[in-house]
């Protein structure tokens, strides 16, 4: 297989091996320093036909607000604490493939790395919609914070609620969130819109949503990932080489980028 020359000034991908390597010791490491995963009910636990690596939910909170921080870097996102039943829904989400970077999602949801090697047609791995999850804390307190929208709470409401799958009830308290928007918020709302978009299945109007939004480093991601998974390498290779430039190499964004960018590299290649 050929390699496509690298752009000068833009950061070169290793192998693909070896960031699945980096990418499953990450998440080994974080399980090893003690910080335990919740134990998920009976009718929570999805079926997994290969073992995953559990996700620590205190290093999911802290990438959930990963998006927040790179909007608005001089914010104190890290003093939000987390929702109640976090841990929760984290142990009960199934296994992703093609996640945005948005307020409440967190890398570590591509804990089956399977999908990618052995499907040659990534546009087969877009959302398509999950059943929603049993989180009733949660889902109340996220309801709350959303009818008397706050900033940054309102948006990890929303957040709390796409990952809890329960898309019409982002899509019902957008309108009030929208209206309580600071300026300063607006550009990091506009991306939950679009993200709310791709998990719906609208991969298009996602798409078309992230092109129209100014290049912050979430929304260079979000472009190139869409366009990985829309079957353009090209465009995705782009975006994302931008991205994991901004997103701080202590994040696990920048190697969910750096693993994007190089099945964007083979499949433009290929």
């Amino acid at each position: 297989m050929s390699r496509t020359p690298e752009a000068p000034g833009r950061p070169t991908a290793p192998p693909l091996s070896e960031l699945l390597t980096r990418y499953l010791q990450r998440q080994a490491a974080a399980q090893a320093a003690g910080l335990g995963s919740a134990a998920t009910a009976g009718d929570v636990v999805p079926f997994e036909a290969v073992p995953v690596q559990p996700v620590d939910p205190r290093l999911a909170w802290e990438e959930a607000l990963a998006a927040l921080s790179l909007f608005r870097p001089g914010s104190d996102v890290r003093a939000c604490k987390a929702p109640p039943e976090w841990a929760l829904a984290v142990a009960a989400q199934e296994p992703a493939v093609a996640v945005a970077l948005c307020v409440g999602n967190f890398p570590q949801m591509v804990r089956n790395l399977h999908p990618l090697l052995q499907v040659t047609d990534l546009t087969k791995l877009r959302p398509s919609g999950a059943r929603p999850l049993a989180a009733p804390a949660l889902a109340d307190w996220a309801a709350r914070a959303a009818r008397k929208p706050q900033y940054p709470q309102a948006l990890i409401a929303l957040g709390s609620l796409r990952l809890l799958h329960d898309l019409d009830g982002v899509a019902e308290r957008l309108a009030a969130v929208r209206a309580e928007a600071p300026e300063e918020w607006r550009a990091a709302l506009a991306n939950e819109e679009a993200a709310l978009a791709w998990q719906r299945g609208q991969a298009e109007e996602a798409a078309d949503r992230w092109q129209q939004q100014a290049p912050a480093a979430p929304v260079l991601f979000n472009r190139g990932m869409a366009a990985l998974f829309l079957g353009r390498p090209g465009e995705a290779r782009a975006a994302l080489g931008q991205a994991v430039g901004q997103v701080p190499q202590t994040s696990g964004w920048h190697h969910l980028g750096q693993l994007y960018l190089t099945l964007a590299e083979r499949a433009a290649g290929s």
